[in-house]
């Protein structure tokens, strides 16, 4: 009986471990944290508040990934850098190859960060396939998170981002006190 009673427990306490390092999903404060641009100033959501937000997650051995990035950055250009900020966060790629692709890639209008091999950027995100990415609101909470989505996702991607575009900037920072879903 004793231990029926502590595997019972052994198997509670684990389910909540994985409940406490679920991934941030619809409705949650994202991780603060997206690294460097390329001209060294760091990268936060907080800092962004107001806008919608796209993290693309991406590396450079993932075809779409490459071709998304272009296009995203096209889609920034289009609805405005002041309404939507993409930022490409070099994910699973050692420095070398994140360096020659930023050099190439030297005119997108996207902030490029890069995620070290301590995954510091992505861990708390729990990427689990690439492309993984991440809409964020106006206010500053995930509104939707896609991963391994390819070309058919395009026009669900596409009418999001216009259904975020369309709410209004929050009059107040919500989400200044809130804390992120994990660090």
């Amino acid at each position: 009986m004793r231990r029926s009673i502590r595997m019972a427990l052994a198997v509670l306490a684990l389910g909540l471990a994985g409940l406490c390092q679920a991934r941030p999903g619809p409705g949650d404060v994202p991780p603060d944290y997206l690294g460097h641009a390329r001209d060294g100033h760091e990268v936060r959501v907080s800092d962004l508040h107001g806008k919608v937000v796209i993290v693309s997650f991406w590396a450079s051995w993932c075809g779409y990934c490459r071709k998304e990035l272009p296009v995203l950055a096209a889609l920034q250009k289009l609805k405005g850098a002041a309404d939507l900020q993409v930022i490409g966060v070099n994910h699973d790629d050692d420095y070398d190859k994140y360096k020659d692709l930023s050099r190439r890639w030297k005119n997108l209008e996207v902030i490029l960060t890069y995620d070290a091999a301590d995954n510091r950027i992505g861990k708390p995100y729990r990427i689990d396939g690439l492309p993984f990415m991440v809409m964020i609101g106006r206010d500053g909470r995930i509104a939707h998170v896609h991963t391994g989505y390819g070309e058919d996702s395009l026009d669900t991607i596409m009418t999001e981002v216009d259904d975020l575009l369309a709410q209004p900037a929050p009059a107040s920072t919500d989400t200044a006190n809130a804390s992120p879903a994990s660090s």
